[in-house]
């Protein structure tokens, strides 16, 4: 007899500090938003649907049922018309294929909503509802996911990525599909640990390679999966800091053969081992003038100028000109890249021939609290639809667009600017308009922690420059308001804490 596998996905990053709400064209500008069999053409993807499909579909015995894929770039939380609408797509597509006998699907864990704290938890409660007890069901999970007590309590098996920057959403999904298919035929008992800490910190200085406080955690976390033969999966995350809730902090989660008692220990010592290093993960900012001064006294270049608190990869607008306002006051003249979102901006130069110089407004159109916008000279260079392909990372192999963009020149600036935000990865964005960062001075990048991807091999220095905006590297700049309290960096802590432990056992036992 063939096993019916469900496979689905509803991920999206969310930030509380932006403005507004995102609605499904931010899915299908962003992203995807696909249904039924067209979720089977994620099989060419490097995403972790991708992952399941690539294990579902090499059993001769597995039929996978594709429900919903939407995926969206970090951004705004989604209305609730939106997330009630993904939900009951998914739903009543489940509804429509029972009975099936397992259930993938594919989250961030940092989602926001407009009237709920826990989307995910909310669900993946509603799944088990349709699916009953005893049918097993998998989450995958950025590793910036805010994990909840709903969701360990309504699934039987979750998975975190291992890699950041993001290099295995792919190998995730993989992983997730693999321990399904032995929970489903019986050959597996998972049960499951989590351990969550009053913890939110930057994911800047959290990167899975080299030496790093994550990195050995990461580390700690991987003995652990190859040393116990008991342990299915371990998993640490290090919570997406910009949504506001009550039920949020860094945490760990263990999968475990059948003992949850040795899941919950494992869990808790990856936990304390987390909040050992809390003060490790700790950023020094520059003022734009120290780091373009630091800069010059660097042979070559590039120096990648590094906004975090723009990072559309965090849910920010990508729209703050900032960072480009203090190098026209500085009166840079080496050769710099930067970017902007700007839809009115691009819309209102479209109709204008490259080589054209004219006055331009540009920046803080889509979230002005955070600045006004710069007028400055500038020439039209190039203009294109704003199509490109990603290299790698969590939507290695598919294709998105900035939606209609321009290369504006100011001086020895050269300004990219685009109708829509989209996930930093490397420097596609830059190179599908025909800008090579090896050729400049300086490199404005907003991101956090991918420019070791993208600039890795070419970058003679970079600094993290103190700007304002809704993803910033000290924690300290936001104004949360739901929070659980006291959490640490926002408030003094004791030296030691308890982690707050959730247990799941195998439904089965």
């Amino acid at each position: 007899m063939s096993l019916r596998i469900a496979v689905a996905q509803i991920s999206s990053e969310s930030n509380h500090f932006v403005t507004g709400l995102a609605g499904p064209d931010f899915f299908r500008t962003t992203g995807y938003l696909l249904e039924g069999s067209e979720v089977l053409g994620l099989s060419r993807s490097d995403t972790e649907v991708g992952g399941f499909l690539s294990i579902l579909q090499s059993e001769e015995q597995v039929e996978v049922v594709p429900l919903v894929a939407a995926r969206a770039n970090s951004g705004k939380p989604l209305s609730a018309e939106c997330y009630r609408s993904l939900k009951r797509r998914l739903l009543e597509g489940l509804c429509r294929n029972l009975p099936v006998q397992g259930v993938l699907v594919s989250c961030h864990g940092s989602m926001g909503v407009q009237d709920l704290d826990d989307p995910e938890g909310d669900l993946v409660g509603a799944l088990r509802k349709i699916v009953g007890p005893r049918v097993p069901l998998a989450l995958t999970l950025d590793l910036h996911g805010n994990l909840t007590q709903a969701m360990v309590q309504s699934s039987d098996i979750l998975v975190g990525y291992h890699t950041y920057p993001h290099r295995d959403a792919f190998q995730t999904g993989q992983c997730a599909a693999r321990l399904l298919l032995q929970a489903a035929t019986g050959r597996s008992r998972p049960a499951m640990a989590l351990a969550r800490l009053p913890l939110i910190l930057t994911s800047f200085n959290a990167s899975t390679e080299g030496d790093g406080p994550f990195s050995r955690l990461r580390r700690q976390a991987d003995r652990m999966e190859q040393t116990r033969r008991e342990v299915l999966s371990a998993s640490v995350f290090n919570v997406g800091a910009y949504i506001d809730v009550p039920e949020m902090g860094c945490s760990s989660l263990v999968v475990t053969e059948g003992d949850e008692a040795l899941a919950g220990e494992l869990a808790r010592r990856l936990a304390l081992q987390h909040w050992g290093e809390r003060d490790a993960y700790r950023v020094e900012t520059l003022s734009v003038a120290d780091a373009v001064e630091r800069g010059r006294r660097i042979q070559g270049g590039p120096i990648l100028l590094l906004d975090t608190a723009d990072t559309t990869g965090g849910g920010a607008a990508g729209d703050s000109i900032a960072l480009v306002r203090s190098l026209v006051e500085l009166r840079v003249e080496e050769p710099c890249l930067a970017m902007v979102v700007d839809p009115d901006t691009v819309a209102d130069c479209w109709h204008r021939e490259p080589g054209s110089r004219f006055p331009v407004e540009v920046g803080h159109r889509l979230d002005p609290q955070w600045g006004k916008p710069l007028e400055v000279e500038a020439v039209l260079r190039r203009k294109s639809e704003g199509c490109f392909r990603y290299r790698g990372g969590i939507l290695g192999g598919t294709e998105v667009s900035m939606g209609r963009s321009l290369v504006l020149q100011s001086g020895s600036l050269q300004l990219l600017v685009m109708s829509r935000p989209t996930y930093e990865w490397a420097d596609e964005q830059y190179r599908s308009m025909g800008l090579e960062p090896r050729q400049a001075k300086f490199v404005c990048v907003k991101n956090m922690m991918n420019f070791r991807v993208g600039y890795g091999g070419i970058m003679k220095a970079f600094f993290v420059v103190a700007v304002p905006g809704p993803t910033p590297a000290d924690m300290g700049m936001l104004p949360f308001r739901h929070i659980r309290r006291p959490v640490y960096p926002l408030d003094a802590m004791p030296e030691t804490v308890e982690p707050e432990m959730t247990l799941r056992p195998y439904p089965g036992a």
